[in-house]
């Protein structure tokens, strides 16, 4: 994996600009391995590896028997990428990776809540349309996607493939749609993302690390809420505009400080209200 340290929000935008068509994820800590929130769920809980297909797929099949409670069209549960999609944006680990097109949105989920340096993860996507893992030339992307009937069980639950797939459901939900996302599915989960890659032969780089200094931060997130690139216009509801309010908090213009202070020595100097008592 090639890794580069930027120093400013003008490399940045520089560097991903010259990425058509890559992939991007933004991560809050830069030391953070590229894996998936299930891996990380079963690293810390369930130390057998050789279990974990056993668990996903049991997690799978609950989630499956009791979803369709709160579902208009329970038809999604039957669709293997969809369930896992709708699974990972309701809170549950899944082998699914977020990716992004839009490298600002990257930035800013890898920006937002950093407290230290962050990273941007480039995926090269062009690259990896028609690439096939050196282990086996037939498995290329469409031979093993999973929203084929049948090639999620084949390809990827039961952990023995390292390769990966990348695309968007057959039907995008709106958060996909706001987030210009996409999925990254790899096929084993005790390996991070550039760990698999190794296994894709390529004169080129398939993944690049940029790690955002945190100094970056202020410049940046001001850039992407002038972009309009923030929690209500990422997450299109009600939970959105709430988690926006976060960011709100550091937006404070010199005219409003002027304000709120004349406001204060208003309410400091105004004579006291009589006691209703």
């Amino acid at each position: 994996m090639k890794v580069i340290r930027l120093e400013c929000w003008a490399d940045f935008v520089s560097h991903t600009d010259a990425l058509a068509g890559w992939a991007f994820r933004g991560e809050t800590s830069a030391q953070w391995p590229l894996m998936s929130s299930l891996t990380r769920r079963l690293r810390t809980y369930c130390g057998e590896v050789e279990l974990w297909p056993l668990r996903e797929e049991r997690a799978l099949r609950v989630f499956r028997r009791k979803a369709h409670i709160y579902l208009h069209d329970s038809a999604v549960l039957d669709d293997s990428l969809r369930c896992l999609g709708l699974m990972q944006h309701h809170g549950a680990p899944t082998r699914l990776l977020d990716f992004t097109k839009s490298p600002y949105i990257a930035a800013f989920f890898a920006l937002e809540d950093a407290t230290a340096d962050s990273a941007v993860y480039a995926l090269n996507t062009p690259r990896l349309w028609s690439l096939a893992p050196r282990f086996d030339a037939g498995l290329t992307r469409e031979r093993i996607d999973p929203r084929v009937p049948g090639n999620f069980e084949r390809h990827f639950l039961y952990n023995r493939l390292p390769v990966i797939w990348f695309g968007e459901p057959q039907h995008l939900d709106r958060r996909l749609v706001a987030q210009s996302g996409l999925f990254v599915v790899p096929g084993v989960l005790d390996r991070s993302l550039d760990e698999i890659l190794v296994e894709y032969d390529d004169s080129e780089p398939l993944i690049i690390k940029y790690v955002l200094p945190f100094a970056m931060r202020v410049e940046a997130m001001q850039s992407l809420y002038r972009m309009n690139v923030t929690n209500s216009s990422l997450f299109p509801d009600l939970e959105g505009l709430a988690r926006s309010s976060a960011y709100e908090l550091e937006v404070v213009w010199e005219r409003l400080i002027d304000e709120f202070i004349d406001r204060v020595k208003v309410h400091d100097g105004a004579p006291a209200k009589p006691d209703p008592g």
